[in-house]
């Protein structure tokens, strides 16, 4: 928490041990352990209500990013395989693209007007 080497912490001892005197060090530093513990307890408390209280709209907000990307990838994907399908069917033969026989109606059903 306040990232401390070895060495700081022995001259803090130190200059605690020459302003308070050795009667009331061994006091002080109980105190100061105590508080260094309720802060600990709060900072700890504080992170998880803050991180239970973001978890529900994160959620959410995921949910919505993954809607919104399906929402736009699955016409994407079928576009894609209706140029891949495309790409692979076969080629129409010249005999259907030939004139019809005598007889016969169009495709969009009017008569040629041929005489069989």
């Amino acid at each position: 928490m306040f990232n401390l080497s070895g060495s700081e912490i022995v001259v803090i001892v130190l200059l605690a041990l020459i302003v308070l005197g050795p009667e009331k060090l061994p006091e002080a530093i109980r105190r100061f352990g105590r508080v260094y513990g309720e802060l600990k307890r709060m900072s700890t408390g504080f992170q998880t209500e803050f991180k239970n209280a973001f978890d529900e709209p994160m959620r959410e907000l995921r949910e919505t990013a993954q809607l919104t990307k399906d929402a736009v990838m699955n016409p994407v994907k079928e576009i894609r395989d209706t140029v891949k399908d495309a790409g692979k069917s076969p080629e129409v033969s010249d005999a259907t693209s030939a004139e019809p026989s005598s007889g016969q109606s169009e495709p969009d059903g009017t008569d040629t007007g041929r005489a069989t």
